[in-house]
């Protein structure tokens, strides 16, 4: 679990093709002495497993699904990441309860300077949508937000200055694709719905 509050943005320092898929190597400022292998790491909202690591870097495999289904099917070498580790319990829980898994890609619509905020719009893809709710929480590349607004597909976000320049949100371009999480609560209770 995690909770979408962003403590590194990594960068991705190789990418290869493995029998078992991709496998990624990501540079990072954390001490890695005290990343286990086999610990879970959000990468851009994608609960990641470390299977290797170095000074300074961890290694991770990915396999054709998360591929397909997110953005790093995109990433080459360079590309930034929003890097979260996994939750202890005890732990602050500064943004809401993240699993670490992507349920769809949105598309950034516009963005807006707003005082010395950003307005982001993006566009969930149907039916993923009717889960996003004004004043809901939703996780965009990781991160922790708050919906401002829904309108038909599109949802309203406003990102404070710390976020824009502490996260990879601040690098995002019209038409860029986004990992989606949506809230927990709001799936769960979706599906109660449909079987009730």
């Amino acid at each position: 679990m995690f909770t979408g509050i962003i403590t590194d943005i990594g960068r991705v320092r190789s990418v290869a093709e493995t029998a078992r898929d991709r496998r990624y190597e990501v540079e990072t400022a954390w001490d890695v002495s005290g990343i286990d292998l086999g610990a879970s790491i959000s990468h851009a909202g994608c609960c990641l497993t470390v299977v290797e690591k170095g000074e300074g870097w961890f290694a991770v495999e990915v396999s054709g699904e998360t591929l397909d289904k997110t953005t790093l099917g995109r990433w080459g070498t360079g590309t930034p990441v929003n890097l979260e580790r996994a939750t202890k319990v005890g732990d602050e829980l500064g943004g809401h309860i993240v699993s670490g898994h992507v349920d769809g890609l949105g598309t950034v619509v516009e963005i807006t300077p707003e005082g010395g905020s950003h307005r982001l719009t993006l566009e969930a893809p149907a039916p993923l949508h009717r889960y996003i709710a004004a004043k809901g929480s939703i996780t965009v590349d990781g991160v922790s937000l708050t919906v401002n607004s829904v309108d038909g597909q599109r949802f309203g976000l406003n990102i404070i200055p710390h976020t824009w320049e502490a996260t990879t949100l601040g690098r995002l371009s019209v038409g860029d694709p986004v990992n989606l999480e949506i809230d927990m609560l709001a799936r769960y209770l979706a599906r109660w719905q449909e079987t009730a």
